[in-house]
């Protein structure tokens, strides 16, 4: 298991999946960086506590709501006028790119904040999964339930 998040990340994403089930619990309000922050955890044996779920929350959600999600959603939006303009789709493109990097950096700030809680104490994962998917207003159990058996099984 790679040791830090965005290795950890586009490996568990590569699973088999994964990316339909980040994508479904995306469409239902949860920040897909604090749940594959919460596998990174609870694969590395952290103990999930409450103080830990709201430090993480604290520090993610208001980077997702604030970068991520506004270039998500002017991606999404220009999803349709790209199709036939080609100069919009290469700016869509560009924004994509942007997308991903503001995910990255995410990611970056969470691992700096958890990366030193101990591991090896406990069997937390689907606490980790759950205590951070608990702000999505339409969760999608089976997609959370897939995220986990990736990281179980890898």
């Amino acid at each position: 298991m790679p040791s830090d998040l965005w290795s950890f990340t586009l490996k568990t994403y590569a699973r088999p999946g994964v990316e339909k089930a980040c994508l479904d619990l995306q469409g239902a309000g949860a920040n897909v960086c604090l749940l594959l922050c919460a596998a990174w955890l609870g694969a590395r044996g952290v103990a999930c506590d409450p103080q830990r779920l709201q430090q993480l929350r604290a520090l993610g959600q208001p980077w997702h709501d604030e970068v991520v999600r506004p270039l998500r959603q002017l991606r999404t939006q220009w999803r349709p006028a790209a199709a036939n303009d080609p100069e919009l789709a290469s700016l869509r493109e560009r924004v994509k790119a942007l997308e991903l990097e503001a995910e990255r950096q995410l990611l970056v700030r969470l691992e700096a904040l958890a990366g030193e809680w101990p591991g090896d104490e406990a069997q937390d994962l689907m606490s980790w999964l759950e205590g951070l998917a608990a702000e999505a207003a339409n969760l999608n159990r089976d997609a959370l339930q897939a995220l986990r058996v990736a990281v179980t099984d890898a």
